[in-house]
C-alpha cells in the first residue's frame, strides 16, 4: 500500500466510524423519543421531545457532512499520477505533507504528519495546477512545492 493509499484508507475508516456513531446516536434518540411518548404528557414532555428533535437535526447534519466527505475520498483514484497538483494529489511543500482532497483533521501516518485540505481552501486553491518548484503565497506565508505525487 502506498503512502497516499494509507492516508486515504485512514481517513475513510475514520469517517466511517463517525458515520456509524452518528447513526447510533440518532437511532438512540429516536428510540428514546418513542419510549418517552408512551408515558408522558404535558409541557415537560413537549420540551423534552423538542430538545431531542433539535439534537437529532444537529446529528443528522453532521452525519450528512461525514457521508459527503467520505464520498469525496472514495472518488479519488490513487493510481493517477500527475506532475501538476490535482484533486487527490499528495504535495510536499515546506516540509509539510498535504493531501488535496477534503478538509479533515491532521493525522499521523507512518510517523509523518499529514494535513488534508480541500481544493477550495485558500492553500488548496493556490496549489491546484502548480508543479514541483512552484511557489504559492497564502496569508503572507510562502509555500515552495517540493514534490507532487
Amino acid at each position: 500500500m502506498t503512502f497516499k493509499q494509507k492516508i486515504l484508507h485512514h481517513h475513510i475508516v475514520m469517517l466511517q466510524d463517525k458515520i456509524d456513531v452518528y447513526r447510533d446516536m440518532i437511532s438512540g434518540l429516536t428510540e428514546d423519543a418513542q419510549n418517552d411518548a408512551k408515558g408522558s404528557a404535558g409541557d415537560k414532555h413537549e420540551t423534552a421531545l423538542s430538545m431531542m428533535h433539535l439534537e437529532q437535526e444537529k446529528l443528522s447534519a453532521k452525519l450528512q457532512e461525514a457521508i459527503h466527505l467520505k464520498e469525496i475520498l472514495t472518488k479519488i483514484d490513487v493510481t493517477v499520477e500527475s506532475e501538476k497538483v490535482i484533486m487527490g494529489s499528495l504535495v510536499k511543500a515546506n516540509g509539510l505533507h498535504l493531501l488535496v482532497s477534503a478538509a479533515l483533521p491532521k493525522s499521523t501516518i507512518d510517523g509523518i504528519s499529514v494535513l488534508t485540505l480541500s481544493p477550495q481552501s485558500p492553500l488548496g486553491s493556490q496549489l491546484i495546477g502548480k508543479e514541483a518548484g512552484a511557489v504559492v503565497e497564502v496569508n503572507g506565508s510562502k509555500f515552495v512545492i517540493e514534490h507532487v505525487a
